[in-house]
């Protein structure tokens, strides 16, 4: 009754999980790489360490992953020129959120949008000439008009 499950995890298969885990994150990596790597290592498989880890083994180790995620945060920070949005993180957001409409809108409404000088010249362009054709329309018409009395007056004369 005393013998482990021949898939038991050890307290040494733990650590190098909770190592592997903390130094993908310090890194910049995802957790299920290093849930790929661990389970190469472990001949075990990358479900079974995420698994693990979530059910076990990262409750142990909740600062140290804030601390991990903070050292990557400096690291990014310390790597990246600071842009404007950096400085004024409030334009960030109005930007984010015209962004977001932006994209929420069709294709055609983006294009529309962009080029709306453009489009709102074609479009009194394009009534100027439905004026246009009406009046012609309406001058073809007398003239059948016309021509058709004519030919009534030629038949009764």
């Amino acid at each position: 009754m005393g013998q482990n499950r021949q898939d038991a995890w050890t307290e040494e298969e733990d650590v190098l999980l909770a190592e592997t885990v903390l130094r993908y994150i310090r890194e910049g990596k995802t957790q299920l790489e290093a849930f790929e790597d661990v389970a190469r290592q472990l001949s075990r498989t990358k479900a079974a360490c995420g698994f693990r880890w979530n059910a076990t083994v990262r409750k142990q180790h909740e600062e140290a992953i804030q601390q991990a995620k903070e050292e990557r945060r400096k690291k990014d920070r310390n790597n990246k020129p600071e842009t404007e949005h950096d400085r004024h993180p409030e334009n960030a957001i109005d930007e984010a959120i015209h962004l977001l409409t932006r994209m929420k809108q069709s294709p055609y409404q983006i294009a529309c949008s962009e080029e709306d000088g453009h489009i709102q010249k074609l479009v009194k362009e394009n009534e100027e000439l439905k004026n246009q054709l009406h009046h012609y329309e309406t001058f073809i018409q007398s003239m059948e008009n016309m021509l058709l009395q004519i030919r009534q007056t030629k038949k009764q004369g």
